[in-house]
């Protein structure tokens, strides 16, 4: 895999075709990274303590390596 965690990416395919990012982080095992502002879900998190809200996260999700380029 010749993408690392900290280069810059664009992504050539899926329905975050053609934004731009930073990956966060690389799975060589699985074959996937982890790029900021792509593919993003939404999780829910409880509340631990009464004083404390539920919240509702966007994290980004990891994409196959083969749907992005490294960008110069």
């Amino acid at each position: 895999m010749k993408i690392k965690k900290g280069d810059n990416v664009i992504v050539i395919a899926g329905a975050s075709k053609g934004k731009k990012g930073k990956v966060l982080k690389a799975i060589p095992a699985e074959n996937k990274v982890v790029v900021e502002g792509v593919n993003m879900r939404k999780k829910t998190r409880k509340a631990k303590t009464t004083g404390e809200q539920s919240q509702i996260l966007e994290i980004a999700m990891p994409i196959n390596v083969s749907n992005v380029k490294k960008q110069d």
